[in-house]
Protein backbone atom coordinates (compact mmCIF):
# COMPACT_ATOMS: atom_id res chain seq x y z
CA UNK A 1 0.00 0.00 0.00
CA UNK A 2 2.76 2.19 0.86
CA UNK A 3 4.62 1.63 -2.35
CA UNK A 4 1.35 2.33 -4.28
CA UNK A 5 0.88 5.83 -2.50
CA UNK A 6 4.81 6.81 -3.40
CA UNK A 7 3.95 5.67 -6.44
CA UNK A 8 1.07 7.79 -7.39
CA UNK A 9 2.75 10.85 -5.55
CA UNK A 10 5.73 11.06 -7.97
CA UNK A 11 3.41 10.39 -10.45
CA UNK A 12 1.13 13.62 -9.96
CA UNK A 13 4.33 16.07 -8.95
CA UNK A 14 5.82 14.45 -12.42
CA UNK A 15 2.26 15.41 -14.07
CA UNK A 16 2.71 18.64 -12.76
CA UNK A 17 6.14 19.86 -13.74
CA UNK A 18 4.80 19.05 -17.03
CA UNK A 19 1.09 21.12 -16.74
CA UNK A 20 3.67 23.91 -15.77
CA UNK A 21 5.83 23.29 -18.69
CA UNK A 22 2.80 23.18 -21.23
CA UNK A 23 1.54 26.78 -19.64
CA UNK A 24 4.68 28.38 -20.09
CA UNK A 25 4.91 27.43 -23.52
CA UNK A 26 1.20 28.33 -24.34
CA UNK A 27 1.99 32.10 -22.75
CA UNK A 28 4.79 32.40 -24.84
CA UNK A 29 3.00 31.68 -28.10
CA UNK A 30 -0.05 33.15 -28.13
CA UNK A 31 -0.30 36.83 -28.47
CA UNK A 32 -1.85 38.43 -25.56
CA UNK A 33 -4.40 41.45 -25.79
CA UNK A 34 -4.80 43.75 -22.65
CA UNK A 35 -8.68 41.78 -22.92
CA UNK A 36 -6.60 38.76 -21.32
CA UNK A 37 -5.22 41.30 -18.35
CA UNK A 38 -8.48 43.03 -17.67
CA UNK A 39 -9.43 38.99 -17.14
CA UNK A 40 -7.54 38.28 -14.62
CA UNK A 41 -8.67 40.33 -12.41
CA UNK A 42 -12.33 38.39 -12.32
CA UNK A 43 -12.65 36.16 -9.10
CA UNK A 44 -11.93 32.62 -10.28
CA UNK A 45 -10.26 33.24 -14.00
CA UNK A 46 -6.64 32.10 -13.55
CA UNK A 47 -4.18 32.20 -16.50
CA UNK A 48 -5.61 29.54 -18.33
CA UNK A 49 -9.06 30.59 -18.09
CA UNK A 50 -8.24 34.19 -18.78
CA UNK A 51 -6.36 33.04 -22.44
CA UNK A 52 -9.46 30.37 -22.88
CA UNK A 53 -11.95 33.23 -22.58
CA UNK A 54 -10.01 35.56 -24.85
CA UNK A 55 -9.00 33.30 -27.53
CA UNK A 56 -13.07 31.59 -27.79
CA UNK A 57 -14.79 34.91 -27.45
CA UNK A 58 -12.39 36.45 -30.27
CA UNK A 59 -13.71 40.55 -31.08
CA UNK A 60 -16.16 41.18 -28.28
CA UNK A 61 -17.56 43.76 -30.48
CA UNK A 62 -19.48 41.12 -32.80
CA UNK A 63 -22.35 41.01 -29.87
CA UNK A 64 -24.93 43.39 -29.87
CA UNK A 65 -25.61 43.18 -26.30
CA UNK A 66 -24.62 40.79 -23.35
CA UNK A 67 -27.57 38.81 -23.38
CA UNK A 68 -25.99 37.37 -26.93
CA UNK A 69 -22.76 36.83 -25.30
CA UNK A 70 -23.94 34.70 -22.55
CA UNK A 71 -26.02 32.60 -24.65
CA UNK A 72 -23.22 32.35 -27.05
CA UNK A 73 -21.33 31.23 -23.67
CA UNK A 74 -24.01 28.40 -23.18
CA UNK A 75 -25.11 30.30 -19.75
CA UNK A 76 -28.89 30.67 -20.06
CA UNK A 77 -31.84 28.49 -20.64
CA UNK A 78 -32.88 27.72 -24.22
CA UNK A 79 -36.53 27.33 -23.73
CA UNK A 80 -39.60 29.07 -25.81
CA UNK A 81 -42.18 30.77 -24.16
CA UNK A 82 -45.03 32.78 -25.67
CA UNK A 83 -47.27 34.15 -22.89
CA UNK A 84 -45.65 32.70 -20.26
CA UNK A 85 -46.37 29.16 -21.64
CA UNK A 86 -43.25 27.03 -22.62
CA UNK A 87 -44.27 25.99 -26.22
CA UNK A 88 -40.63 23.74 -26.82
CA UNK A 89 -36.87 23.78 -26.52
CA UNK A 90 -34.36 25.82 -28.78
CA UNK A 91 -31.33 24.50 -29.53
CA UNK A 92 -29.25 23.75 -26.05
CA UNK A 93 -26.27 22.86 -28.21
CA UNK A 94 -25.52 26.40 -30.02
CA UNK A 95 -22.81 28.64 -28.88
CA UNK A 96 -19.55 27.65 -27.62
CA UNK A 97 -19.17 24.48 -25.50
CA UNK A 98 -15.47 25.62 -24.30
CA UNK A 99 -16.68 28.91 -23.20
CA UNK A 100 -19.50 27.42 -20.56
CA UNK A 101 -16.58 24.89 -19.69
CA UNK A 102 -14.95 27.77 -18.59
CA UNK A 103 -17.52 29.30 -17.13
CA UNK A 104 -18.53 26.88 -14.93
CA UNK A 105 -14.61 26.27 -13.94
CA UNK A 106 -14.32 29.81 -13.13
CA UNK A 107 -17.21 29.77 -11.15
CA UNK A 108 -16.26 26.59 -9.04
CA UNK A 109 -12.91 28.79 -8.26
CA UNK A 110 -15.02 31.91 -7.54
CA UNK A 111 -17.65 30.11 -5.08
CA UNK A 112 -14.09 28.79 -3.33
CA UNK A 113 -12.69 32.40 -2.65
CA UNK A 114 -15.03 34.83 -3.15
CA UNK A 115 -17.20 35.44 0.26
CA UNK A 116 -20.00 37.25 -2.11
CA UNK A 117 -20.36 34.53 -4.78
CA UNK A 118 -20.43 31.97 -2.19
CA UNK A 119 -23.46 33.59 -0.38
CA UNK A 120 -25.07 33.81 -3.97
CA UNK A 121 -24.44 30.32 -4.73
CA UNK A 122 -26.06 28.86 -1.07
CA UNK A 123 -29.10 31.28 -1.55
CA UNK A 124 -29.54 30.18 -5.06
CA UNK A 125 -28.42 26.46 -4.33
CA UNK A 126 -30.99 26.43 -1.23
CA UNK A 127 -33.95 27.61 -3.44
CA UNK A 128 -33.24 25.26 -6.90
CA UNK A 129 -30.79 22.61 -7.27
CA UNK A 130 -26.63 22.68 -6.73
CA UNK A 131 -26.26 22.43 -10.23
CA UNK A 132 -28.02 25.03 -11.12
CA UNK A 133 -26.87 27.49 -8.97
CA UNK A 134 -23.70 27.22 -10.11
CA UNK A 135 -25.00 27.87 -13.58
CA UNK A 136 -26.30 30.91 -12.22
CA UNK A 137 -22.94 31.80 -10.65
CA UNK A 138 -21.57 30.85 -14.23
CA UNK A 139 -24.19 33.20 -15.70
CA UNK A 140 -23.07 36.59 -13.43
CA UNK A 141 -19.39 35.75 -14.55
CA UNK A 142 -19.69 35.54 -18.24
CA UNK A 143 -22.00 38.77 -18.29
CA UNK A 144 -18.92 40.57 -15.67
CA UNK A 145 -17.07 39.14 -18.43
CA UNK A 146 -18.42 40.58 -20.86
CA UNK A 147 -18.28 44.09 -19.58
CA UNK A 148 -14.58 43.42 -18.69
CA UNK A 149 -13.51 42.79 -22.03
CA UNK A 150 -15.80 45.39 -23.75
CA UNK A 151 -15.11 48.64 -21.36
CA UNK A 152 -11.74 47.53 -20.47
CA UNK A 153 -12.44 47.78 -16.81
CA UNK A 154 -11.16 45.72 -13.98
CA UNK A 155 -13.88 43.59 -11.88
CA UNK A 156 -15.64 45.02 -9.28
CA UNK A 157 -17.33 41.93 -7.05
CA UNK A 158 -19.53 44.59 -5.25
CA UNK A 159 -21.68 45.29 -8.46
CA UNK A 160 -22.42 41.82 -9.39
CA UNK A 161 -23.25 39.67 -6.62
CA UNK A 162 -26.05 42.44 -5.10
Amino acid sequence: MALAIDSNRILMNALDQQIKVLEQALLKQTKLNPRYRKLLTIDGVGEVLALTITLETGDIGRFAQVGNFTSYCRCVGSEKLSNGKKKGQGNSKNGNKYLAWAFVEAANFAIRFNEQAKRFYQRKAAKRNRVVALKAVAHKLARASYYVMRDQVPFDSTKLFV
